[in-house]
């Protein structure tokens, strides 16, 4: 009796025949040359380094650690296990110097401070060059991803002024619509980071002349119903009001996605929604089904309880300082469609 054979996952027989069609049309190189393989550089924030999925990299102990927190399980090193399992007509080469906390301009402009709170040396983390140097971006890159805005706004500090004033019962979005002296509203920010993120690309593609640039969005953070969050739970969104978490969704987040599709499209470069795909697995999701973790989640035990500098206290309900941070699930779905994102590149080449 024959047994049928398993059925892929979709994204996964996609990737299977995209990599047997290059492997197919693409002739091979001499052995040794440059051609012989793809390079590929991810830049981007801490939703590209992934601070607390899986493995520190480099590993906790080393002395090349640089306080960017990168590790194991985010989207960066899944893609590239798949590329080495079925390989794109060539083996893909990952040069991944994402950092956790990055604004746009760290990364093709600004030296960025590191901040992680993993095993900091006693002086603090020494400022690193912007990633397009550090991935030594050139003729010879095949494929750029990037990911970066969040911390431009900065959605971190907005997100402490959100839970600030709604745990005395005031409002957020009248904070940044109408804001004191010295602070930007939030139209003045979506159209800086706008103007940013043009640079960026910019300076991007002149790097890296003959690279294709692939921009990725951010995922469904916020639900689309905020009724469905437990006011005042810390493995959710804690003190922010729900009218505030209506605000940050449509007015915020959804602009900031807006802002790099449209950025991306302009310079001809390639757009990865992974929102749409993140619809329901949003930070007021259970266990299980949510694919952002709250101001408190799941992390492995190097991940600090407490947020220095605030009252922040994951510890007390035996939690971690996750901060609105893709878990596992959710770099696996970014990963999926990055993914399939850079075999459609590289096919294109």
């Amino acid at each position: 009796m024959r047994h049928p054979l398993p059925r892929l996952p979709r994204a996964r027989a996609l990737a299977v025949g995209l990599a047997l069609t290059a492997s197919a049309l693409l002739p091979a190189g001499p052995a040794g040359a440059a051609a012989d393989h793809y390079e590929w550089a991810a830049l981007g924030d801490s939703y590209t380094a992934g601070i607390f999925v899986g493995d520190p990299q480099p590993p906790l102990g080393e002395s090349s650690r640089d306080g960017c927190d990168r590790t194991s399980d985010a989207y960066p090193g899944l893609v590239e296990r798949e590329l080495d399992e079925f390989p794109p007509g060539r083996p893909v080469r990952l040069t991944n110097v994402s950092c956790g906390g990055a604004t746009i301009a760290d990364i093709a402009s600004a030296r960025q401070q590191p901040i992680s709170p993993v095993e900091p040396p006693a002086d603090g983390w020494p400022a690193v060059d912007p990633q397009i140097q550090r991935a030594e971006l050139s003729d010879r890159t095949d494929v750029v991803t990037v990911s970066v805005g969040g911390n431009s706004l900065p959605f971190g500090g907005m997100m402490l002024k959100c839970l600030e004033l709604g745990a005395v019962g005031k409002s957020c979005r009248e904070y940044y619509t109408d804001p004191p002296e010295g602070e930007e509203s939030i139209q003045d920010k979506l159209a800086r980071i706008q103007d940013e993120y043009i640079e960026m690309l910019a300076h991007v593609h002149q790097a890296a002349p003959d690279a294709k640039v692939i921009a990725v969005g951010y995922p469904a953070i916020l639900p689309d119903d905020s009724g469905d969050c437990d006011r005042l739970s810390l493995t959710e969104l804690g003190t922010i009001t729900r009218a505030d978490i209506d605000w940050l969704r449509d007015d915020v987040f959804k602009p900031v996605n807006s802002t790099v599709r449209r950025v991306a499209s302009f310079f001809g470069d390639r757009y990865v929604d992974v929102y749409s795909s993140s619809v329901g697995h949003d930070v007021c999701r259970p266990t299980g089904t949510k694919w952002i973790e709250g101001l408190c989640g799941d992390a492995p035990d190097y991940w600090p309880a407490r947020l220095p500098g605030t009252l922040l206290n994951c510890g007390i309900i035996g939690k971690r300082v996750t901060l609105l941070h893709p878990g596992a699930a959710g770099h696996a779905n970014t990963a999926a469609h990055v993914e399939r994102a850079i075999r459609i590149a590289l096919l294109e080449r």
